[in-house]
């Protein structure tokens, strides 16, 4: 059984067309009927333009098989209250689009996304409604946002330069939260009842933003660097020289051979 990541995993982060193989793959997967779900972060999208998106470059994903992270913000970020959402024009729209109000003066909530070109100001902003009261949430976890073929701080870098400014916690909305989790653990017991952590494999190119919650909850974990990891990182040398936790991919289609 699977859980399985999509930018730099199903999709290349640049061109954000498959991974050669990766439909094939799935393909096989699902005509093998191995349980499976496909979980992202995404926030540029809603989530059906996004699973529709996915489903026209090939990939046979149904609804029933697919978790992202705006499907989890109603169950995470109270509407009581304004938030101040940070990230791009379209994250902004599709936080209005599922009814909360922006605020930018005195918000119960900051909101995070991946951007590259945050500035100081935004920061300073940002601290300063966390230091009045403001709670701190992120749209994920993720270490690494690449953009053009340049790696950036992501959310989850943010969110840890964010709380420690402030001296506040935070919360994340989707990978690697245990809520989202749980809810992608629940939806895929109702094709496989018998689905526990202990017998899943979350696949992804993020170590630290997705694949260490996942082991914290027992799954099994797949790092491919068919994205924002590449071989001759440091990460990569350690994790091989490990051996017996991650196991390291070039890419999604070297995973399952055999039951694929």
């Amino acid at each position: 059984m699977y859980f399985i990541d999509v930018q730099g995993t199903l999709i290349d982060d640049r061109d954000k067309v498959p991974i050669p193989g990766a439909v094939e793959w799935l393909a096989r997967l699902q005509a093998a009927q191995i349980p499976y779900l496909v979980v992202t972060n995404n926030t540029k999208r809603s989530s059906r333009d996004f699973l529709s998106y996915l489903n026209s470059l090939g990939f046979p994903i149904p609804d029933s098989r697919y978790l992202d992270a705006l499907m989890m913000v109603e169950k995470t970020v109270p509407k009581a209250g304004g938030v101040a959402v940070y990230g791009t024009d379209a994250f902004a729209a599709q936080v209005e689009a599922l009814g909360y109000r922006l605020d930018y003066d005195t918000p119960r909530t900051v909101l995070v996304s991946v951007r590259p070109d945050y500035g100081s100001g935004e920061f300073a902003q940002m601290i300063d409604f966390l230091m009045r009261g403001a709670e701190l949430v992120g749209m994920h976890e993720t270490t690494l946002y690449v953009h053009e073929g340049r790696r950036y701080p992501g959310v989850g870098a943010l969110l840890k330069m964010l709380s420690f400014a402030a001296s506040v916690p935070y919360r994340v909305v989707g990978k690697p939260s245990k809520l989202f989790y749980e809810e992608a653990l629940r939806r895929l017991r109702k094709a496989a009842p018998e689905a526990a952590f202990e017998n899943i494999t979350m696949i992804s190119d993020d170590y630290a933003g997705d694949l260490s919650g996942a082991a914290e909850r027992g799954m099994r974990t797949a790092l491919v660097l068919s994205g924002k990891v590449r071989p001759d990182d440091g990460i990569v040398r350690r994790l091989r020289s490990e051996g017996g936790g991650t196991m390291v991919y070039n890419d999604i289609t070297q995973i399952g051979k055999s039951q694929t």
